[in-house]
């Protein structure tokens, strides 16, 4: 298993892979879409995007995919830092908004996603998860709920489940202005099926560029949100996911504090499950206290989850992938962001030592 950090567009700079290294990482899953791109005061980018119904911000360029010449000095940047870009995490709704919503441009946004992935095949990238969801991560709240008062996200029983405007799509907007429409609802079975039409365009590109896509679960993990349909939502349903398309290319983003949110089943069994299949391509190594609609996120330490027999689960199935903190309670310092990840890191990679 390898030690990993995440890193948000506006951070890929020496300074933040100096940083990563000194916490211990040895790999980095890079988010190249600008979450914070015009977006509101409660966006901010000293934290985790959290805004509310307007969105984290604005989407990049359709017309501008990334190419493998910039993915190219990207990993060689990195490289050069003593770090190996293991992942992109994230399409650009700009580049796929028509894919998630049926819209008229999908074939063609279709197209553009496999140029991507056969750039990020091109760049030597193995891994690129994404996050199929129409209203993406939305309705968390902030408080002081982790240990000592640290400032973390959860939801307490309840969400604005404000429908979605049209031109926004997975918490961004590609369109200027918004609405005054908003999306018209639709089944879970066509949310599948429209899955099922991404899957069997893009597996045998990634299959061919030698990348493996990773989908992340549901988060916050209920069955509807913003009058939107969810695709995985309880820990069974990824089975679904991979059953579509069976391939080495098909596998999880598997983020551990999403599925112990869940309502059904056991976070453990989960990862003892999937681990099992090959299928984890990196995990968002994370804890939580409680279930959706009432959950907190902590400190990786004082959690519902057992970390330690996630690690001994990884271990027994010779997992080879990388772990991330994705994101941590802010500590009481100048610097929260970086304490509270240098705190998980630390712990993180005291543990890999002793389960070793």
């Amino acid at each position: 298993m390898h030690l990993g950090f995440g890193l948000y567009r506006h951070q890929l700079d020496q300074d933040h892979f100096r940083f990563a290294r000194q916490c211990g990482a040895t790999h980095l899953v890079v988010h190249y879409c600008d979450y914070f791109n015009q977006g509101g005061e409660e966006n901010t980018r000293s934290d985790q995007p959290t805004g509310g119904v307007h969105g984290w911000g604005r989407a990049g360029d359709p017309n501008k995919l990334w190419s493998a010449e910039e993915l190219t000095a990207l990993r060689v940047t990195v490289e050069e830092s003593g770090l190996k870009l293991y992942a992109i995490e994230n399409f650009d709704p700009a580049h796929w908004h028509d894919v998630l919503l049926d819209g008229p441009k999908k074939k063609e946004q279709l197209e553009g996603l496999k140029t991507i992935i056969r750039n990020v095949g091109r760049a030597n990238i193995p891994v690129f998860g994404y996050n199929f969801s129409i209203a993406g991560v939305y309705g968390r709240q902030k408080g002081t709920w982790a240990r000592g008062g640290a400032e973390s996200v959860g939801l307490e029983g309840s969400m604005d489940h404000t429908s979605i405007p049209d031109g926004m799509v997975w918490n961004m907007r590609y369109r200027e202005p918004v609405g005054p429409g908003v999306i018209a609802p639709f089944s879970h079975e066509e949310l599948w099926k429209r899955l099922e039409d991404f899957l069997g365009e893009l597996i045998p590109v990634a299959e061919e560029a030698g990348v493996r896509l990773a989908a992340h679960p549901d988060d916050p993990p209920l069955p509807v949100v913003r009058d939107t349909p969810r695709l995985v939502y309880q820990p069974d349903m990824y089975q679904r996911l991979l059953d579509l398309r069976p391939s080495r290319s098909n596998a999880l983003e598997f983020c551990l504090g999403t599925i112990a949110e869940m309502t059904e089943g056991d976070v453990h069994e989960a990862i003892d499950r999937y681990a099992a299949q090959n299928a984890l391509a990196y995990i968002h190594f994370r804890n939580v206290c409680g279930k959706v609609p009432n959950y907190h996120e902590v400190f990786v330490d004082e959690g519902d989850i057992d970390m330690f027999r996630v690690l001994r689960i990884l271990r027994k199935h010779s997992y080879d992938g990388v772990l991330i903190p994705d994101h941590t309670p802010l500590m009481t310092c100048p610097g929260s962001w970086y304490a509270g990840m240098a705190y998980a890191m630390g712990w993180m990679k005291a543990a890999l030592q002793v389960t070793d």
